[in-house]
């Protein structure tokens, strides 16, 4: 068998090869693109149109869009509910769900693995915050209240999701909470998995503390996993709506912790004004589309 022969043979079976994975992921990539990115796309074209779902769709240009950044003053009060959700809970709770699972990782296994259980229980618990809700309740038998008017720090209740000096602290808490399973579960995976042979040769070259090997050593072999569990995170961050209407309710006194969401969900199932949801829906998704990217910026200058 000539050269020639041999790398035809070669060729064959790689070909065949790559058939075979692309045969593996082609129900994923099916079901990808017809549950994800064909409705993003139909929100694009449905955003351009006036649409009740009773009548045709009927074409309205940037009408939807002026309306969201012109006319409509509650948008703007959703978005900048929405950009303080995002801007704290996102690395506030990426930042503690790391710092957990760094400390977590000391342990024993049979520690570790109990504490990471404990750590992603509100995850699994969707209603978990009903737990919030019986403490912060606005009567005296809310347990805060009962806790502050005992000690005569109140004179009466206080109404925690309905006044809007402390709504917002509150629900932001909760939601601290509630999202930092998944980062947490996706830290401390990469802790463990992480290369012990990289740590040796981190000591033959130099480094004696903790803080260096976290720096040139865990942090860069971690950057798949911390683009993950900080992408999810800031995912989760612009996407709170059902813990703060379950909470306050929507719209919220003086809409002030009602979210792009929330607004989403009453335009389109209430109102049922689709055209101008899909507009707030690829208004977020391209706030959210660039956050990533500036995420990625971000974890690609650890360690240098």
């Amino acid at each position: 068998m000539n050269k020639s022969e041999v790398k035809i043979k070669k060729d064959s079976v790689m070909n065949n090869e790559t058939f075979i994975h692309y045969m593996m992921i082609a129900p994923f990539a099916l079901f990808f693109f017809v549950f994800t990115v064909l409705p993003v796309l139909y929100s694009i074209v449905l955003s351009f149109f006036s649409y009740d779902m009773l009548s045709s769709p009927k074409f309205a240009g940037t009408a939807n869009y002026f309306r969201m950044f012109v006319t409509d003053d509650v948008f703007w009060k959703t978005a900048l509910n929405t950009l303080k959700f995002a801007v704290i809970t996102g690395p506030i709770g990426f930042l503690i769900s790391f710092i957990l699972a760094w400390f977590i990782n000391e342990f024993n296994p049979v520690v570790r693995n109990i504490l990471a259980f404990l750590f992603y229980v509100p995850t699994l618990a969707g209603n978990a915050y009903f737990v919030w809700q019986i403490a912060f309740s606005g009567d005296s038998y809310g347990y805060i209240n009962s806790f502050l008017l005992k000690f005569g720090f109140i004179s009466e209740p206080v109404n925690w999701f309905s006044n809007t000096t402390y709504n917002m602290a509150v629900l932001v808490l909760i939601q601290l909470w509630l999202s930092m399973g998944v980062s947490f579960l996706a830290n401390i995976s990469g802790l463990q998995n992480s290369n012990v042979e990289l740590y040796e040769a981190g000591a033959i070259d130099g480094i004696r503390t903790r803080w260096q090997e976290l720096w040139y050593i865990t942090l860069p072999s971690m950057k798949s996993i911390l683009l993950f569990s900080a992408v999810m995170q800031i995912q989760s961050s612009f996407s709170i709506g059902a813990i703060e209407q379950a909470l306050a309710g929507y719209p919220s006194t003086d809409n002030s912790v009602d979210t792009i969401v929330s607004m989403i969900g009453d335009i389109g199932t209430v109102r049922y004004e689709m055209g101008y949801a899909a507009a707030l829906s690829v208004f977020l998704f391209a706030v959210m589309a660039i956050t990533r990217v500036l995420i990625g910026k971000v974890m690609d200058s650890l360690g240098k």
